[in-house]
């Protein structure tokens, strides 16, 4: 039994399982995003550093040797730099072998931040940040109320090359539907290409019940959900169009996924396409939809 007392629902992207997680927030301060169940039950804020503190202590002692942290809820990095700055003293203090923090963000987040700001997360360990980048289409992105354009993903994309941090980002095949899947996969590859991520995954939209009603609500009425087949042909789409300027780690490997999948892009492009073509004819066993976690 962990000796921090959650907050739940906690969250974390899959790679974080093995880390440390530390709640500086509760909730996510924008929650506007259609398909996205994860922090419905929780009203966003920010945890006072003297709660904050004393999970980190406790933490310590039970596991004093811990080197990666993730700090939670849905997006630390909206918080003040002075608290940031405070949280990763005390990490650092802390933790001797600490070498990694790292935080979900959105956009805004990022374009808010100065680059002289995210310098100073880098330099204070604060070094990978994950970013839903959903889709690189503006139309999808408005259809799901994500608060952010092609082009402000690219903005937030590109300050956080600038600043040297790593970034971590997801796209959700489906999003378009059957009628506009292309527009969602050329916009989002014409995002990669321009500014790349150091890592992409893609996820497969999945809705939860408490979700299902305000997603089609936002969408134009005609909007019908990708099959299995439909997803294939957008995964294949995309890899196809997938030619970015500098390595790209590329994996499908979420629990959301028909087809998990892994390589480098663009060296591993026609092996994805391959394994791809393996599963659309029949050839690979697609994940069962009932082992499947959205």
């Amino acid at each position: 039994m962990s000796p921090i007392p959650y907050d739940m629902p906690l969250y974390r992207p899959p790679s974080e399982g093995y880390n440390l997680i530390i709640q500086a927030t509760l909730g996510c301060s924008s929650n506007h995003c259609t398909f996205c169940s994860m922090y419905k039950t929780k009203t966003y804020q920010a945890r006072p550093l003297d709660q904050v503190f004393a999970d980190i202590d406790a933490a310590a002692r039970d596991w004093p040797t811990a080197h990666r942290v993730f700090l939670a809820d849905g997006d630390a990095i909206t918080l003040p730099m002075d608290t940031l700055r405070a949280i990763l003293e005390k990490l650092a203090a802390t933790f001797p072998g600490l070498t990694r923090v790292s935080a979900y963000a959105t956009p805004k987040n990022l374009i808010d931040k100065s680059i002289e700001d995210l310098r100073e997360l880098k330099e204070r360990k604060l070094s990978l940040v994950y970013m839903g980048i959903e889709s690189g289409s503006t139309p999808v992105l408005k259809r799901i109320i994500k608060g952010a354009s092609q082009r402000t993903h690219g903005m937030a994309l590109a300050r956080v090359r600038e600043a040297g941090l790593k970034v971590s980002a997801t796209v959700i095949l489906g999003l378009g539907g059957q009628k506009d899947w292309r527009a969602h996969i050329e916009g989002t590859a014409e995002l990669v290409n321009t500014t790349p991520p150091n890592y992409l995954s893609t996820l497969q939209l999945g809705l939860a019940d408490n979700v299902v009603d305000e997603f089609m609500a936002s969408q134009e009425a005609d909007f019908e959900m990708q099959d299995n087949a439909g997803i294939l042909a957008e995964q294949d789409y995309l890899i196809s169009l997938l030619d970015p300027p500098m390595p790209v780690i590329f994996r499908s490997n979420h629990a959301s996924n028909c087809l998990p999948l892994a390589g480098n892009l663009p060296k591993d492009g026609a092996r994805l396409r391959s394994e791809i073509a393996a599963a659309r004819a029949g050839e690979r066993q697609l994940r069962p939809a009932d082992s499947r976690n959205f």
